[in-house]
């Protein structure tokens, strides 16, 4: 029933995204923005091209590239982990802000929310004398599961 609703919201506002643009909502965009909806995690757009392949969908990766644009100016989502060659990509939609820990070596994205850091980017825009319009914050490292293999594959190292 939640997927449900969200859906359809999420179909209420990219078609007024759309018709204030003069574009028309396909049922290829349709197909394109259901997908989207029902992922639960980050996302690239090869991910939504594979679950449109299991539902027996023509739509084409080329058509997917050119409606993420599309739906990232509408506010649905964003393109938010810039790693290596693919952007990875998030619902963000009626989500409140939060921000992300990567690691470099598993891929895991791992999101978090700081109120003291949306109080801190506040104190810094005023001080300054500056409308802030976007901000992210993007902590790279490692995981606790690959900071573990780490260490024992050091332990391993020294016993040879």
């Amino acid at each position: 029933m939640g997927c449900i609703l969200a859906s359809t919201t999420y179909e209420e506002q990219f078609k007024n995204f759309l018709k204030k643009n003069n574009l028309k909502f396909t049922k290829e965009r349709r197909e394109v923005l259901r997908a989207i909806t029902i992922q639960r995690d980050h996302f690239h757009a090869e991910d939504i091209y594979q679950q449109l392949r299991k539902q027996k969908s023509n739509v084409s990766l080329a058509t997917i590239y050119r409606t993420i644009p599309l739906l990232i100016d509408s506010g649905l989502i964003k393109g938010t982990i810039y790693g290596g060659e693919r952007v990875v990509y998030e619902k963000v939609y009626n989500k409140p802000h939060h921000y992300h820990m990567v690691c470099l070596n598993c891929g895991k994205i791992i999101e978090f929310i700081c109120p003291d850091m949306e109080v801190i980017q506040n104190n810094i825009c005023r001080n300054n004398i500056f409308l802030s319009t976007e901000y992210n914050l993007e902590i790279k490292g490692y995981c606790q599961d690959c900071r573990r293999k780490m260490m024992n594959e050091k332990k391993e190292q020294k016993i040879q």
